[in-house]
């Protein structure tokens, strides 16, 4: 690592730790406070906790990497995602706040499902929690990984210190300051990737003489990478675009709408969001597209397609500016891990703890669990991250499917239909996880192609899981009189 390169980290590192410590401060003594820094986000900084939790590494290393590998026609699970962010802004976000406030003021998405259906069994709590934790410790696992492989192959360190570097930094701060500092880094850590994705494929465009010489160079390594619908197949495209419904149902993302601080905050918050991911995705494809004619144009030796953007920091900038944008590398993967972990942390807290262990527990006591609870997650994540040939990551790599299929269908209907039903929550959730499940490991073929390999399986999973949802709350009992009074009343501070 050059001296200019560690100034930059080590600045970065101090910001991070320095915000924790003002998130400590600032937080209210409370289990609110700290999980959902007491419903007090600003819009921006709403959007951009957001956005930098939801992007992790893969906007710096696996979207410039698909782009660079199959040209084009990689941009529709670009189109599918932002479609999906929007819509999930457009539709979950107001509902979502003001009903989870109405609802007793449940602060975990296991709460709200107990409190919006008055799951007295406490099935749909379990069965949520248990989704999460079990999930998000494995995402965590996959963070801490890709910061121990950033720090071996781009600072010489050793991949298992970059482990302790990576899970430390990102404890510190989301021990003492909790979901406050866990969005406010987020915010920083948004700005820097920001920035990073307009400086790189600028830098890297001007080393050509515009447009028609990039174009040939990308021309003469592979014609089809300009096709937008070459390379892939009908089902291969509705397969990217649904990408977009994973987002109704990431827990580390709507928890997000749940603490913005006002109904009315919405509209800019979603205005910020979107501004925000439109210019960041087109910056990683432009990247990726603009580092194929670069490889070609300079002879370069360069083989990992995913790794074009450390490729371009360290080529082309000052080791100083280097260092800032390999920690954008490093901000996205902290962004993502810090959200996993507070949610983990107040699942288990919330709905376990408080809800089986002590149900009287005080205030004190219960931020001292979720601060342990953060350290507990951590220290699996890092333990599992030991093993570097493990199959976690595979497991992890289809975390966006399992929960947008079996939370996705639950959080829309539950916010727009009155009628739906406890049991028809829990076949719907119980159904979109299982779908998923073995559309990725049963052993069945189609022309010798795995059922993943033909749809994405969030895909199946969301259809059935709606039928499911759908068809048994019509079998049931329609919900009790204050269940849809609570509805109502949810709906009437949306239109307000």
């Amino acid at each position: 690592m050059q001296l200019g390169e560690f100034i930059s980290l080590g600045l970065y590192f101090v910001v991070m730790i320095g915000i924790g410590i003002y998130a400590y401060r600032k937080t209210a003594k409370d289990v609110s406070g700290y999980m959902l820094g007491g419903r007090q986000l600003g819009p921006a900084v709403t959007a951009l906790s957001a956005g930098a939790s939801d992007m992790s590494g893969w906007i710096l290393m696996g979207l410039p990497g698909a782009m660079y590998v199959s040209g084009i026609s990689s941009s529709w699970i670009a189109i599918g995602l932002v479609t999906g962010a929007w819509l999930n802004y457009l539709v979950v976000a107001p509902r979502l706040r003001a009903y989870t406030e109405i609802a007793e003021d449940a602060i975990t998405i296991p709460d709200y499902f107990e409190k919006r259906f008055n799951d007295h069994s406490r099935t749909l709590r379990i069965i949520s929690s248990l989704v999460i934790i079990i999930f998000f410790t494995l995402y965590t696992s996959s963070g801490v990984v890709a910061g121990g492989k950033l720090f071996e192959s781009s600072f010489g360190l050793s991949y298992y210190a970059g482990l302790y570097i990576t899970a430390g930094v990102v404890v510190a701060y989301t021990l003492f300051g909790g979901f406050l500092a866990v969005s406010m880094t987020d915010f920083v850590q948004g700005c820097i990737m920001f920035v990073a994705l307009i400086l790189v494929p600028l830098i890297a465009y001007s080393q050509f003489d515009g447009l028609a010489d990039l174009n040939q160079h990308v021309s003469a390594v592979d014609p089809n990478l300009f096709g937008f619908f070459t390379g892939i197949s009908a089902l291969g495209i509705i397969s990217s675009l649904a990408w977009g419904l994973g987002y109704f149902g990431q827990p580390h993302i709507i928890v997000r709408f749940m603490a913005i601080r006002s109904l009315g905050d919405i509209k800019a918050a979603r205005r910020i969001g979107m501004s925000w991911m439109i210019v960041t995705i087109v910056g990683a494809l432009a990247i990726g597209f603009v580092g194929v004619g670069f490889v070609a144009k300079t002879q370069a030796n360069f083989t990992d397609p995913e790794t074009i953007f450390i490729f371009f920091a360290k080529l082309l900038f000052h080791p100083l500016i280097s260092g800032f944008l390999l920690a954008a590398i490093l901000a996205a993967i902290m962004s993502t891990i810090s959200s996993q972990l507070l949610v983990s942390s107040s699942s288990l807290t919330e709905d376990f703890y408080k809800s089986f262990l002590r149900k009287d527990a005080s205030q004190t006591e219960l931020l001292l669990v979720g601060r342990i609870s953060v350290v507990v997650v951590a220290a699996v994540a890092i333990s599992l991250a030991y093993d570097r040939s493990s199959t976690i990551l595979t497991l992890v790599s289809n975390a966006w499917a399992g929960f947008g299929a079996a939370f996705g269908p639950l959080i829309i209907f539950s916010l727009f239909w009155k009628r739906m039903t406890r049991e028809g929550a829990i076949a719907g959730m119980v159904t979109g996880a299982v779908t998923v499940l073995i559309w990725l490991y049963a052993p069945i073929t189609v022309d010798g192609q795995s059922l993943s390999s033909l749809m994405y399986e969030i895909v199946p999973g969301f259809v059935l899981a709606s039928i499911a949802l759908v068809s048994v709350s019509l079998l049931t009992a329609a919900p009790s009189a204050e269940l849809q009074a609570t509805f109502d009343k949810a709906e009437a501070a949306v239109r307000a």
